[in-house]
């Protein structure tokens, strides 16, 4: 490769070099994932047990447990934790090969906007995951009070576990999107006027989102994940428009120059 790039004074890589490297990168992530599955995987009954506190709480007031209908049933649940735990553990491992393979064919100002997005889509991303693990026993509890006192409630575990790993997700990617929004600006495919004009179509999908993540008789639990993404919106808004503005002023200057 260094032959290559001798050879080459722009240290373009070939195809070949390209997929050796790409193999290179998916091996390293590969391997964190799997190191970071095995260690979650000794801890997946504690984190097992924090995501059953709400069953517990509900089976002081009726029957209430968690049903395993196959015979493979909780090793599968404690698979399925692990490889969570792995893939959220190895997070950073992964990420920076990602970004080791993508950033050197990258201009001076791609790899600027690419390091701002990730810098703060992570973040972000954990902080919408956060959210839903804190939102998701409260769901549960609302839900289970529509079961009468005198019957009883078997939680199938998967999907059980399916549910809660669904909503964590889905309200961390949900607290990404503002940032996507800023990229498509900051690349010049929406204006920041354009995003604005559509703040109440953004209000009405996050009162939607919010509303499906959580159950019709949790009001709570449904402003308490819409005011933060409501707040990204615009902040988001806020900061499209005066980037828009401060390149409308610099036109106009370098015109009056």
């Amino acid at each position: 490769m260094a032959a290559s790039r001798r050879r080459n004074p722009e240290g373009r890589m070939s195809l070949g070099e390209h997929l050796v490297e790409l193999r290179k990168r998916l091996t390293w992530a590969g391997l964190a994932i799997l190191v970071g599955t095995i260690g979650g995987f000794f801890v997946a009954e504690y984190v097992w047990d924090a995501l059953r506190e709400p069953i517990t709480k509900i089976a002081a007031d009726h029957d209430a447990i968690i049903n395993y209908d196959s015979i493979t049933g909780a090793f599968d649940v404690r698979i399925q934790i692990a490889i969570v735990l792995g893939i959220l553990a190895s997070s950073p491992v992964w990420l920076y090969q990602i970004f080791a393979f993508l950033v050197p064919g990258l201009s001076r100002k791609e790899k600027g906007y690419t390091f701002g997005f990730f810098f703060t889509a992570v973040p972000l991303f954990f902080a919408g995951c956060f959210a839903g693990w804190w939102v998701f026993p409260h769901i549960i509890e609302v839900l289970a009070t529509f079961v009468p006192p005198e019957d009883a409630s078997y939680y199938n575990a998967k999907y059980y576990l399916d549910f809660i790993i669904k909503l964590v997700l889905a309200t961390g990617i949900a607290f990404v999107l503002p940032v996507f929004l800023v990229l498509l600006n900051f690349v010049g495919v929406l204006s920041g006027v354009t995003i604005l004009k559509g703040w109440r179509w953004a209000i009405l999908a996050i009162t939607l989102f919010t509303a499906i993540a959580t159950p019709a008789a949790d009001v709570l639990s449904m402003f308490l994940l819409a005011i933060p993404m409501v707040v990204l919106y615009f902040t988001a808004v806020g900061i499209t428009v005066s980037r828009d503005r401060i390149i409308a002023r610099r036109a106009t200057a370098s015109v009056e120059a």
